[in-house]
């Protein structure tokens, strides 16, 4: 069983939901989510941030934050995905803000990517590293998010 269909089992018939906010992944998220028949009773939507404005704007992350600790970082995964489970109304949501090339910053080094989930019981958020080819790292940083998510889902009922 695929990380996507352990999400899709976990949720089916609970009518809890999902939603995400991507950066790195640049929506690669929510494709796998919806690659299992029926992810739309729980998988509500996604929304792919991939530049700060978006980010600012749409997902109210501070702007302040992003200078102060990068856009990189946890505390913007955290508000990724606490903003986005808001903006849907969704009982769970996993967030993704990364570098996933040749490209880092002050803050993060190339093939750094935080993860942001949140749900009932608060938001975690989780430091991954991969250092493969670009997009080797987004199928990584996918998949990490998403059994990241399981776990949380897991714990929490």
């Amino acid at each position: 069983m695929t990380v996507q269909e352990r999400i899709a089992s976990l949720l089916k018939g609970s009518g809890l939901t999902l939603s995400t906010a991507e950066s790195c992944s640049g929506g690669n998220i929510a494709h796998l989510l919806t690659t299992v028949p029926g992810s739309s009773e729980s998988f509500l939507g996604s929304a792919v941030s991939y530049s700060p404005k978006v980010k600012i704007e749409i997902l109210n992350v501070n702007a302040l934050s992003i200078k102060s600790n990068g856009i990189v970082s946890s505390s913007v995964a955290e508000q990724m995905a606490e903003s986005v489970r808001a903006l849907m109304k969704t009982s769970f949501s996993v967030s993704i803000t990364g570098w996933a090339d040749a490209y880092g910053d002050e803050f993060e080094p190339a093939g750094t990517a935080w993860i942001g989930v949140s749900g009932p019981d608060g938001t975690k958020t989780f430091r991954v590293e991969s250092h493969l080819s670009r997009v080797e790292n987004i199928e990584v940083f996918s998949v990490k998010a998403l059994e990241l998510l399981v776990d949380y889902i897991e714990c929490s009922r």
